[in-house]
């Protein structure tokens, strides 16, 4: 039996506490709903049903409000981009976010970090009034005006 320290079967593993984030609940709207302006509560009141918008809440998007008039959005680092975020933690092509059959479909297009909607790392899902979704340092709230109707 090897009694070495240095045996190649020993692992070890890191965690930094520091970085992890509780999951958003339904007290988590509330809280972000609060912190809107007076401007922003208004047009997120008067999104149509076929409509959403993304409103960013920290990083580097704070205050950056985005209607999603297309079918598609794409969002990425890409100047060519919709929704363009410029950091070296998103990638070029990094998510989509579509229209079909009147739900709001965020995909992620193979990016080296992920995208997450509510801390949980997503490849396809379908939003919901209030998600909120991480793409490398970027946190917006996803608005859909289906919540008006």
């Amino acid at each position: 039996m090897n009694t070495s320290k240095n045996s190649p079967t020993d692992l070890t593993s890191t965690i930094h506490l520091s970085q992890l984030r509780p999951v958003p609940g339904s007290a988590h709207l509330d809280a972000v709903l609060e912190k809107l302006s007076p401007e922003e509560i208004e047009i997120v009141s008067q999104l149509s049903p076929e409509r959403a918008m993304l409103i960013g809440v920290s990083g580097p998007s704070k205050g950056f409000r985005f209607l999603l008039k297309a079918e598609v959005a794409r969002i990425g680092r890409e100047v060519g981009c919709d929704i363009s975020l410029d950091d070296v933690t998103v990638s070029r092509k990094h998510a989509e976010l579509s229209v079909k059959n009147g739900e709001f479909i965020l995909q992620d297009s193979k990016s080296l970090n992920g995208t997450y909607v509510n801390a949980i790392s997503v490849d396809s899902i379908s939003l919901k009034h209030g998600d909120q979704i991480q793409i490398g340092k970027f946190r917006f709230i996803f608005f859909t005006g289906k919540a008006n109707s």
